[in-house]
């Protein structure tokens, strides 16, 4: 089960783009590309209130959908998969192991993406953000997905960039692969009780 964005793709310059023209809008100061490492995923609303910060918190409610209204229409252009992603893929469905994306993107994005950017590879299940659903790092969702491909908790590697990601799987009961090449430190990865970490998406085969 992967996390999406700084796990499968590298979609910062979009987001941070996409946020960064909100803040525009309102005539406040746009952000680095480094500082939105640390601001996304938590979903689409945590991001563009903390963009905002707290000073700006009314303009919230309006802000979110103008963000969303922008990134669905520029999230292409200039995400990619990461370098060694296609060829992880590639080995993966080679050996028969089933797929799943869990993302705190917006669900529609999310699938969105996945069917665009990685639609050579069958993934079982695709979710991001759904209202019906708590956001990562509640395991809710993770279950949901488990539960749904009938394969017990245990047997899955949860594949992520961030403490989130960590917590979400460690909270699923699953075993949990950090991956340094996403947006967050390894320190943050290890600090997070990671159960392995790795440098390159082909490490992950060592884990099956």
């Amino acid at each position: 089960m992967f996390d999406l964005d700084g796990t499968l793709i590298d979609a910062l310059r979009d987001i941070a783009e996409s946020a960064n023209r909100v803040l525009s809008h309102y005539g406040l100061p746009t952000i680095s590309l480094d500082r939105y490492r640390y601001l996304v995923g938590q979903g689409a609303e945590h991001l563009i209130r903390q963009a905002l910060g707290p000073d700006h918190q009314d303009k919230l409610s309006e802000a979110l959908p103008l963000y969303r209204s922008y990134y669905v229409h520029h999230m292409y252009d200039h995400t990619r998969p990461y370098e060694g992603i296609p060829e992880l893929l590639d080995a993966l469905q080679a050996r028969g192991v089933r797929l799943a994306v869990l993302s705190n993107k917006p669900h529609g994005a999310t699938v969105q993406i996945v069917g665009r950017l990685l639609e050579r590879w069958r993934f079982d299940q695709v979710y991001g953000q759904r209202d019906s659903v708590p956001i990562k790092p509640d395991p809710a969702a993770a279950i949901q997905i488990a539960q749904s491909m009938a394969i017990p908790p245990d047997q899955w590697l949860y594949v992520g960039d961030t403490r989130v990601d960590m917590l979400t799987g460690k909270a699923a009961g699953m075993f949990t692969v950090g991956v340094t090449w996403g947006f967050r430190p390894e320190a943050e990865l290890r600090e997070s009780h990671a159960d392995a970490i790795i440098h390159q998406p082909l490490q992950l085969l060592e884990w099956l």
